[in-house]
């Protein structure tokens, strides 16, 4: 009899030990299938954000790189702009000036005056002083105008005064393309009267200069 039961208990013993094992080898391989899924998780959705993160990086390079670019073209564009700006400033200036000397070193010649009020009068062959405007011509007698300014010029070159130490005093009609210039030097001691003559393409060109003995445009 106890034999049996000895027996029977080690049946018992043997199952409940089989059954625990299953069961713990049932709870590894869920773990395992829970980590596999896990691993297997991250790296698609990691690996996709790595990816991303790359693909980004590469575009902001890219981005950083093209508009390096432009703002080197932009740079490149300006500086030859302004290369070329001072460029005609300087030939401008230069033409300017090779005119300036031409009519400085005119010779002039004693005419009889005008009238009373003439105390020397002269001529001498002056250049046209050039110009910026283009087309057909009519005489402007408005003191903000393109044409008042290249008289008022014209009469600095005939007279030898520069503009800034000179006065205009008045500049009227002189007849079709022509005017006559009033000036005076800084001081408001010598009066001048300057006639000049429009040439087309050329711009104004003084013919004769009166030394006045008073100012007879007050």
């Amino acid at each position: 009899m106890m034999v049996n039961d000895y027996e029977k208990y080690s049946r018992v013993n043997k199952y409940e030990k089989r059954r625990k094992n299953t069961k713990s080898i049932s709870i590894l391989m869920s773990t395992g299938a829970i980590l596999v899924v896990v691993l297997i998780g991250i790296w698609l959705f990691g690996g996709g954000e790595d990816e991303a993160e790359k693909n980004s990086g590469e575009n902001t390079s890219a981005d950083i790189k093209i508009t390096d670019e432009e703002q080197t073209n932009k740079d490149e564009s300006e500086s030859e702009q302004a290369n070329t700006e001072q460029s005609e400033e300087n030939n401008e200036t230069d033409e300017t000036s090779e005119q300036n000397a031409a009519n400085q070193d005119v010779e002039k010649e004693q005419v009889e005056p005008s009238d009373d009020n003439v105390q020397e009068a002269y001529v001498a062959d002056w250049e046209p002083i050039g110009t910026e405007q283009e087309g057909p011509h009519t005489t402007v007698f408005e003191t903000d105008s393109l044409d008042w300014k290249e008289m008022e010029k014209a009469a600095s070159i005939a007279t030898e005064i520069n503009e800034d130490e000179m006065n205009t005093i008045w500049i009227e009609n002189g007849g079709d393309q022509k005017a006559i210039a009033t000036i005076s030097d800084a001081t408001n001691s010598q009066f001048y009267r300057v006639y000049i003559s429009w040439v087309d393409g050329q711009g104004w060109q003084p013919t004769k200069v009166e030394v006045l003995k008073e100012n007879d445009k007050t």
